[in-house]
């Protein structure tokens, strides 16, 4: 029977379940809701980290200039970094991304991470990446790649967008989660600084 405590760093559920809150008498839980958030966070981040770690797939890519570049290389000098996949037409994408630029000079002086936003849009609609990237300032904060036949969002078992990870400065693919909602950037945060 496979361990139900372990996390598959590619999957979106958490490795602890609970139904509700309930405290343990065994150890001292947090006690206000963003300290028991962030005490989960963590320990799902370590708890990845312990098991067999995934590590980023092998699939040729172009950045929004027509450079190739090769997935598995993808670093950040030794520090964590985000991969973010969005669309065009996702607007949950296009929020999360604009909320993450809001506070990245933040975050970069406070971790040193970097941005790697994945476009998943079709060939067809590959050209609205770009003027929209640069439109909204994020080409010069963000590297930005596109992944037309959707190879990348495949070998990453991506099922829904926006769908972000979390790697940690060795290459290990240490957090994930998929869907935005406002303030969910909080999160990323704590993941990296967890990965750190």
């Amino acid at each position: 029977m496979a361990d139900s405590n372990k996390m598959n760093p590619l999957s979106s559920h958490p490795p602890i379940q609970l139904s509700c809150y309930q405290p343990t008498r065994l150890i001292n839980l947090p006690t206000s809701k963003n300290m028991f958030k962030k005490f989960f966070l963590a320990a799902a981040v370590a708890l990845t980290a312990l098991s067999a770690s995934a590590v980023l797939p092998s699939v040729t890519l172009k950045d929004i200039n027509g450079n190739n570049v090769n997935t598995a290389e993808l670093s950040n000098d030794g520090k964590p970094f985000v991969i973010s996949f969005f669309a065009t037409w996702c607007k949950p994408c296009l929020r999360e991304l604009k909320a993450v630029h809001e506070v990245l000079p933040d975050w970069q002086d406070e971790t040193g991470v970097k941005v790697i936003a994945v476009s998943i849009d079709e060939a067809q609609n590959e050209q609205k990446v770009k003027p929209l990237v640069e439109g909204k300032g994020w080409s010069q904060d963000y590297t930005v790649l596109l992944d037309p036949a959707n190879e990348f969002k495949r070998q990453m078992n991506v099922n829904d967008i926006p769908h972000v990870f979390v790697v940690d400065g060795n290459g290990n693919i240490v957090w994930n989660h998929q869907g935005y909602v406002d303030g969910g950037e909080e999160d990323i945060l704590e993941a990296v600084k967890a990965a750190m």
